[in-house]
């Protein structure tokens, strides 16, 4: 549904978005699942150590690029050649979401420590974006979901309100707080989806999918599902958008709230959901003061599984764009 817009989504597939699944009655996660699962792997790798964090995801997202995952956005992949290259500064100047979207992980698991989250967060997050927009953007992701998280045994809609204004304080783009501003107040407003799309944009635009995704969340947040189903409904970057939301969502509900008919369908595969809790249980580890065990993906398994899975893709897109032309010669 990536890429769509909030009317055809709601044309094309007038069922619940839980019904669709890319390959028969089987799901897989996005490249935002799995470049949040690339940090998570950098922080039990050094979670004390900012510049050896930065470097083995630096290490982990290259190994990731080469083979092959989809949805990929132009700014991780132009980082990630020049990665290649070596050079030391691997970010391009772009404002999309890319940072953002994996950027949650890091809130969670530094939420006792401001300082230390923010200083990791942006070091992550200049890897590969380096436009200010998008670092605060990744920043306030990692701050609300530092926020929920730490005031999760308060499930009441104020405490998601709370937890924003808290977050918010961190953003120094003048643009960025104002779309964020803008979502709160559409959120209490209790605004539908559509009129949130149109006033705040849905797109990879850094400052759209973060405002969305707060609005969402604000407006939804006490039901993943509902949140998620939403947010995708707004049409735009999709899985990006909903990847911000349902990491909140697990942050401030845990897993117990997240929809687990949806996760029993995930392939559980590399990055699928064993492979997560893995990474969760060496985080828990480590903030227990315990040494974590080793946790790491067979590549030759999510090589094989990408390359299956292009025509696959390839078929989607093709179906979709024959939709749509068909859709057009009807009009």
């Amino acid at each position: 549904m990536e890429g769509l817009s909030g009317k055809t989504i709601s044309n094309w597939f007038p069922q619940a978005i839980e019904r669709y699944y890319l390959l028969d009655n089987i799901g897989f996660v996005s490249d935002d699942t799995e470049q949040s699962a690339l940090v998570a792997q950098s922080l039990v790798r050094a979670p004390l150590d900012i510049k050896a964090a930065t470097k083995g995801f630096k290490i982990a997202m290259l190994g990731w690029f080469f083979r092959l995952p989809f949805g990929v956005g132009r700014a991780t992949s132009l980082s990630c050649l020049k990665m290649l290259t070596g050079a030391k500064q691997t970010g391009i100047h772009s404002a999309g979401n890319g940072a953002a979207m994996r950027a949650a992980i890091i809130g969670v698991f530094y939420h006792d420590d401001q300082e230390y989250r923010i200083k990791m967060g942006e070091s992550i997050a200049r890897t590969t974006h380096l436009d200010k927009r998008a670092t605060d953007g990744a920043l306030f992701v990692a701050e609300l979901a530092a926020a929920v998280y730490t005031n999760r045994q308060y499930k009441e809609q104020a405490s998601r309100y709370n937890s924003f204004d808290t977050a918010i304080k961190v953003i120094q783009e003048t643009q960025l707080r104002e779309a964020l501003d803008l979502a709160r107040n559409l959120a209490e407003q209790k605004a539908s989806i559509e009129a949130a799309a149109q006033q705040l944009g849905c797109s990879g635009f850094v400052n759209h999918s973060v405002a969305l995704a707060a609005f969402a969340f604000l407006r939804w947040g006490d039901d993943t599902l509902t949140a998620l189903q939403w947010t995708i409904k707004a049409g735009g970057d999709t899985d990006s958008n909903a990847a911000i939301v349902g990491a909140w969502c697990g942050a401030f509900h845990g897993e117990k709230g997240l929809p687990s008919r949806l996760i029993d369908k995930i392939n559980d595969g590399p990055f699928g959901p064993s492979h997560l809790r893995q990474l969760a249980h060496a985080l828990g580890d480590i903030k227990c003061g315990k040494s974590p065990a080793p946790v790491g993906y067979c590549w030759p398994i999510a090589l094989g599984r990408n390359v299956v899975l292009i025509p696959v893709i390839l078929s989607h897109t093709l179906l979709r764009l024959l939709h749509q032309a068909t859709t057009s010669l009807h009009l």
